[in-house]
């Protein structure tokens, strides 16, 4: 297959030495990625996803987000560009949380990177899969060492055969979560299909059945919640519009077109950028709780200009049900809450109507401009709201408040289950239901309630095991560990000499 020759720049320095690969420091990746000419990608991701009050949160490789995204579209292929094993874990994960498409994959050396073969391999390969009987997109995803060596996925074509291409960085040094990365290809998206708009008329979707205004929808949800949120907006002549991460390319023509969109998840920045650009107003927060619901029906009807009276209609029909949900299905009990899907803010408000004693909420997700009113809900009411939360700031708020129940990731789970604190994994079955309107007002109390009731069966496993599987204890063991004192002592006195050592080459 022949191609226009392109001239490549190439960054060889990326690959002195040991080399830049996922053993690389971020700090020694970020650099490579500037001296790449990458500087205004890492600029525009640290204005859109600011990463204080620490460096980074701990969770899964941030390019799932966007593999995730462009997984779930209809019509659409994804190719990854990396090191073979971030590629295996990734396609891993993937496949793990139910994708059924196979995941593309341009494999690489050092030799490829600093020449720029890479880059010709990866447009073959878009060329190759530019079938517009089987795609309408194809998505090509930088990890972290294509990054930092500069591979110019912008200059790929934008379109072959009709079939869109779009290319995007998705660094771990440069896009903090996995929440985030999927804002990075859903903002791409949308600025391509804004582009389209702008030349002239593009094709309807397929699904679109009302003539009212629209209200677009932004972050994934529990399936039911864009349906009920489609009835409180009826009450007001309003409709729910597309979900955006789309779930096919004609989906965001209509995103676009929409009378207002809801920020449900607050983080997407540059999503946000681009209604913004096509003159779109945003509201944030979402129809969670009694005084959720009020405010966020209040803000959506002001911002599609309804009348006061069909605001109040809409309202007077849904919030009385709302707070009979609340009352049935009580949670009692202290608890603190963290994850990293974007949604945390809103299931706290939800756990605080309900009765629960809610400590702290950490989220590894920005503070924006989008969750100031859940955060001063939440605020006013005593709970402690972390942006950016860290493994540590998660287990130090379970290790301070000791509460009844743990709602956490994985790590803080085990760090509870170890205190024989009932918990329970926040992404799989807390964020993993419906949260909005009358609907979500109920459904978090059964499952919370009947964890929190196992404390005693905690206490029964946590005095049986003991400290059976703590420290050098853990792992499998043909017979019964046996304490060496004098071998931690020498690994002790070598490291201690080690340090000093250390400590005298650096005063020479």
């Amino acid at each position: 297959m022949t191609h226009p020759v392109i001239p490549i720049v190439a960054n060889p320095d990326a690959l002195k030495g040991d080399g830049v690969g996922c053993h690389s420091g971020k700090d020694q990746l970020a650099a490579a990625a500037r001296a790449a000419g990458k500087s205004d990608t890492l600029d525009q991701y640290a204005q859109d996803y600011p990463k204080g009050p620490h460096d980074q949160p701990q969770s899964m490789c941030p390019a799932f987000g966007s593999l995730r995204v462009g997984l779930r579209m209809k019509r659409t292929a994804t190719i990854l560009s990396g090191s073979a094993c971030c590629v295996y874990g990734l396609t891993f994960t993937s496949h793990f949380y139910g994708a059924r498409r196979s995941v593309g994959y341009v494999p690489f050396d050092s030799e490829s990177l600093v020449t720029g073969k890479l880059f010709e391999d990866i447009r073959d390969a878009v060329h190759a899969e530019a079938d517009p009987s089987r795609y309408d997109a194809i998505v090509i995803i930088n990890l972290c060492v294509p990054t930092a060596s500069g591979v110019p996925l912008q200059i790929l074509p934008k379109e072959i055969n009709g079939v869109r291409v779009i290319g995007i960085d998705v660094p771990g040094f440069g896009v903090p979560t996995h929440a985030e990365a999927k804002d990075v290809l859903a903002a791409a998206m949308l600025r391509y299909a804004r582009t389209e708009i702008g030349a002239g008329p593009v094709a309807a979707p397929a699904n679109r059945v009302t003539d009212k205004p629209t209200v677009t929808l932004l972050g994934e949800m529990f399936p039911a919640d864009p349906m009920i949120i489609g009835m409180m907006l009826g009450l007001m002549g309003l409709a729910a519009g597309p979900v955006v991460p789309t779930r096919e390319w004609r989906e965001l023509y209509t995103a676009l077109d929409c009378a207002a969109v809801a920020a449900i998840h607050p983080f997407y920045t540059a999503s946000l950028r681009e209604f913004d650009a096509a003159g779109r107003v945003a509201v944030g927060s979402a129809p969670v709780g009694h005084d959720g619901t009020e405010a966020w029906l209040q803000a959506i009807g002001n911002a599609c200009n309804v009348e006061q009276a069909l605001i109040d209609a809409a309202k007077n029909k849904m919030l009385p049900a709302i707070k009979g949900a609340l009352s049935a299905m009580p949670i009692k009990g202290r608890m603190t809450l963290s994850g990293y899907e974007g949604s945390e803010l809103l299931v706290a408000r939800l756990l605080v109507e309900s009765g629960a004693d809610l400590r702290y909420v950490g989220t590894a997700c920005p503070k924006t401009p989008y969750s100031d009113a859940d955060r001063e809900w939440l605020e006013s009411r005593g709970v402690h709201v972390q942006y950016r939360a860290s493994l540590e700031q998660d287990i130090a708020a379970v290790n301070e408040f000791k509460p009844d129940i743990a709602i956490g990731t994985t790590p803080v789970v085990q760090a509870a289950k170890e205190l024989s604190i009932p918990s329970l994994y926040f992404t799989n079955l807390i964020s993993a239901r419906p949260l909005m309107g009358p609907a979500g007002a109920g459904s978090l109390a059964t499952v919370i309630n009947a964890a929190i009731t196992n404390k005693p069966r905690m206490d029964t496993m946590k005095a049986f095991f003991g400290d059976t599987g703590e420290g050098d204890r853990a792992g499998v063991w043909e017979g019964v560990p046996v304490d060496r004192p004098e071998f931690r002592a020498e690994t002790r006195r070598r490291m201690e000499k080690a340090a000093k050592k250390r400590k005298a080459e650096e005063m020479i």
